[in-house]
Order: structure tokens, then sequence, then C-alpha cells
């Protein structure tokens, strides 16, 4: 059974920082794309970023090219997103998701099989 477990949400004032870290177990990080997405109140869950199976691609969405960055630890079986400059439109609850093997690059979001239960992340201003 693949499980993904969100952690390190909270409440930061604009301009702060935040590490998000999704633990997977039942499956490596390494077998597929990993994902990063977010939903805010009344709006669609979105793409945020991707790694790639090889770890050698990389998607961010243009909102937040420059101030976020995904990276994977293959020994721990983790993927983080260090999010960094945050702004109120951050708010939202962020979900950690796998893509299908040998899924398309970058994934749609169909193809993302597994989610986490998501982790609250609000940005005050």
């Amino acid at each position: 059974q693949v499980q993904l477990v969100e952690s390190g949400g909270g409440l930061v004032q604009a301009g702060g920082s935040l590490r998000l870290s999704c633990t997977a177990s039942g499956r490596t990080v390494s077998s597929s794309a990993m994902g990063w997405f977010r939903q805010a109140p009344g709006k669609e869950r979105a793409f945020v970023a991707g790694i790639s199976r090889s770890g050698e691609r990389l998607y961010y969405t243009d909102s937040v090219q420059g101030r976020f960055t995904i990276s994977r630890d293959n020994a721990k079986n983790t993927v983080a997103l260090q999010m960094n400059t945050l702004k109120p439109e951050d708010t939202a609850v962020y979900y950690c998701a796998s893509s299908r093997v040998g899924s398309e690059w970058p994934p749609r979001l169909s193809e993302f099989t597994y989610w986490g239960r998501g982790t609250q992340v609000t940005v005050s201003s």
C-alpha cells in the first residue's frame, strides 16, 4: 500500500519561508515523477512543482519560479518543497503526489495516481 504523508505546513508572514516534506512508504520516490500541488478555497487543484523520475528534470509553475525549489532524497524516500519569499496568494492546502510509472513529462494531473492528505500553508500579509 502506497502512502504519502506531508508535513511542514503552517502559518507564516509574507516574505517568510517554509519547507514542506513528503514521506513515502510502499513505493520509492525515485520510481516515478513526484509533484507538489496546491488548492486554495474555491479554486481547482494546481500543479506547483515536479521532479522527474531521473531527477534531472524539474517543473515549476510560473508564479513560484525562482521562489520554490523541489528536491528529492532517495535515501530517506522523501520529496521536499522549499518555499521562500512567500506571498498571501500562496495560501492553500499543499498536496504531494506520485505519478504512474512511465508518465509523460511533465505529467498531467490525471497521471498522478497516489496522493497525500495535504498540509495547510497560510501566508499572512
